[in-house]
């Protein structure tokens, strides 16, 4: 056998053994993401629901309630009005008190309700794309309080709607749909009862329209959201 034979067969041997070496590590690799997946995405889950409910006793004490609303959800499709194909959730919550509400100028919001929810909505026009928000309502459609989930708006404008660099989100608390017209759901300067925030008008006029929406979906399906059956974690396995 020549030299040239003999190399052949050397380079097709490394070449094999190459191969070999890394079809088992990509074998291995492929093997502990699947078993880490296995084992965390259930605390993945959790930490994505209990984060959910932080958000919620931000504008809805924990002592207002007593049930354990993270057992008692909904996962809801509806584009128009929730404004995205992604499943949304609705929280829902027996309510127990009615003291220490958020706050709207500094005194009480005092809804005659026993039942409330948080549902979860999609802003898809912001000035920077899609803002996620949660709006809480009590049974009869009047708002509790609105967060900011997510958003991309640009920093030191339109991201004034987060709670923590400003107070613009209790403009809504203690509305509904029964005691602001609908051409008042805009910002002042289109003629609503809104304000604006400096220097950014786009931000809040999604805010604002994703709200309004919001309840429009909570006024034609409130009786099936109090009525169905609890279905997130089955979506969630």
């Amino acid at each position: 056998m020549s030299i040239e034979n003999n190399n052949e067969i050397s380079i097709q041997r490394a070449s094999f053994k190459n191969a070999l070496v890394l079809a088992v590590f990509a074998l291995v690799s492929t093997g502990l993401i699947a078993i880490t997946h296995l084992f965390t995405k259930d605390k993945i889950a959790e930490e994505v629901e209990l984060s959910m409910i932080r958000q919620l006793n931000q504008i809805v004490p924990a002592e207002n309630y007593n049930n354990a609303v993270y057992e008692d959800c909904l996962l809801i499709n509806d584009v128009a009005m929730l404004g995205s194909k992604i499943e949304q959730k609705v929280y829902r919550m027996r309510v127990v008190s009615l003291q220490n509400f958020a706050t709207q100028n500094n005194e009480n919001v005092a809804p005659s309700s026993n039942y409330g929810l948080m549902l979860t909505t999609v802003a898809p026009d912001g000035y920077s794309g899609r803002i996620d928000l949660a709006v809480a309502l009590t049974e009869k459609g009047e708002i509790l309080g609105v967060n900011i989930l997510s958003h991309q708006e640009t920093p030191g404008l339109g991201d004034k709607i987060e709670r923590k660099k400003s107070n613009w989100l209790n403009q809504f608390v203690g509305l509904s749909l029964s005691n602001v017209e609908e051409k008042k759901w805009r910002v002042k300067k289109d003629g609503g009862q809104f304000d604006a925030l400096t220097g950014a008008t786009i931000t809040p006029r999604a805010v604002i329209r994703a709200v309004r929406k919001s309840l429009l979906f909570y006024q034609l399906k409130d009786s099936l959201l109090f009525s169905q059956q609890s279905n997130c974690e089955a979506n969630n396995e």
